[in-house]
């Protein structure tokens, strides 16, 4: 196994030795119930995210998970339950949110480029907050509101300045589609206050995401909480909500090191030590809207090794599920050089790592490549392949459609000693058998 392999299974699966034990059950149980490709959670490790996330922010800061990171069904009531807002970025989003038990008051709405239906179903309905990315989006909301008789708390999303930018993708700091620029943001906020139907409750700002590096997130908030006091001052009276949008990172590479949560949390200790004397901030509400740092970990991708061949001297490894069930790591999703996920064979986790090969998808494409010099044990036909990190960004992120393959199936290991499932078929949610699991031992 690799080191990183090594470390996600000593800290999230430490009761695997030959074969992958995932919340409580064995991983080939699980393939062989529910059958290949599949993503499986493990509710216990999302628990332990998030439970490690509260302890390192101050007691004034509300989790909103950002469902855009993995919207299935029993995941966000899962989240819910752990008395989570959500934050949405489309009009499906916040029916899967209401649909999971969501109240409307508890929900954030951003996005570059809502439509009219989408605010006015969102607005009908009672959303907690919108949050603004233009002047035009403003105009909109604001009909919409005179025509529905309906008042609107919004949020003003900043691009801000370049000197706080960070994160492997950067959102902000530079010409972009999200957001208000900060350089215009006084003319925005006289703009909003020419219209009485809008409650200017709040800002967001949001730089990048998989940020692994404390110093950067501390700096974006230490920006945050200064936008918000020349704002607060603008209007005269606290703000409602500062969002400090998500942008924590969870390792994917070789090379890579987790966030070190403990200097997160003295660097916030420090920074929000004179926050709750200062008048400015008196009824102000901190969020943050983690998806990939909560969910990323507790999942994982499973594929059936269909073939093992050699061509010119190399050696390709074929798995029943590619590209089009998990393009992240494909590399298709965002990655400039092809870096290799975390992968292994999870049923032979102890065996030693003896032969190099490329791992492939069943897709007639190049581009359907999971894993390039890839060293693993002897992989045979019927061996079990496992994606960690596939908690984010996997099956609603990925081309399902492509060439016409099954989609994969979905399973949430809850602590309630179930197995739930669903196949998406025909836009429809089925159930497939439950499988019973001892409670997760984390």
């Amino acid at each position: 196994m690799s080191d990183l392999v090594k470390q996600l299974t000593a800290k999230y699966f430490p009761d695997s030795r030959e074969s992958l034990i995932i919340g409580g059950i064995s991983a080939s149980k699980l393939a062989d119930a529910h059958g290949t490709p599949l993503y499986a959670y493990d509710g216990g490790i999302l628990t332990k995210k998030f439970e490690m996330l509260r302890a390192a922010l101050p007691k004034c800061f509300s989790i909103y998970y950002s469902i855009k990171a993995n919207p299935y069904l029993p995941l966000v009531q899962h989240f819910l339950s752990l008395g989570c807002g959500l934050e949405i970025a489309s009009l499906g989003e916040f029916h899967r949110a209401i649909e999971a038990g969501a109240v409307p008051e508890k929900l954030l709405f951003a996005g570059p480029g809502k439509s009219a239906t989408e605010l006015e179903a969102v607005l009908s309905d009672g959303i907690g907050e919108i949050h603004v990315e233009s002047l035009t989006e403003l105009t909109r909301i604001s009909r919409l509101c005179k025509r529905l008789d309906r008042r609107a708390k919004v949020a003003v999303r900043i691009n801000p300045s370049g000197d706080v930018e960070g994160g492997a993708m950067r959102m902000g700091g530079r010409p972009a589609p999200f957001g208000i620029d900060e350089e215009i943001l006084d003319s925005v906020l006289d703009c909003i206050l020419t219209h009485p139907e809008l409650d200017l409750s709040g800002i967001h700002l949001f730089n990048g995401t998989q940020i692994l590096d404390s110093s950067v997130l501390l700096l974006q908030y230490q920006h945050g909480l200064q936008l918000a006091r020349r704002v607060a001052m603008r209007l005269g009276r606290p703000l409602e909500t500062l969002d400090f949008g998500g942008g924590l990172g969870i390792p994917y590479f070789q090379h890579e090191r987790e966030l070190d949560l403990g200097l997160f949390a003295e660097g916030l200790q420090r920074l929000f030590a004179t926050v709750h004397s200062d008048a400015l901030f008196r009824e102000t509400r901190f969020l943050v809207e983690p998806g990939r740092f909560l969910v990323g970990e507790g999942g994982i991708y499973v594929a059936r090794v269909l073939d093992v061949k050699t061509s010119r001297g190399k050696k390709f490894v074929v798995v029943d599920g590619g590209m089009n069930h998990h393009l992240a790591a494909s590399g298709n999703l965002g990655q400039t050089i092809k870096r290799n996920y975390p992968i292994a064979i999870l049923n032979k986790l102890s065996a030693p790592c003896e032969e190099t090969v490329d791992v492939v998808g069943p897709l007639c494409t190049p581009l359907d490549t999971l894993a390039r010099g890839m060293v693993l044990p002897h992989a045979e036909i019927g061996d079990l392949l496992v994606i960690f990190q596939s908690g984010a960004y996997g099956k609603s992120a990925s081309p399902l459609q492509f060439l016409s393959h099954p989609e994969p199936k979905e399973v949430f290991l809850s602590s309630k000693q179930n197995v739930e499932g669903s196949r998406q078929e025909g836009g429809h949610s089925q159930q497939v058998p439950e499988v019973p699991i001892p409670t997760a031992r984390l």
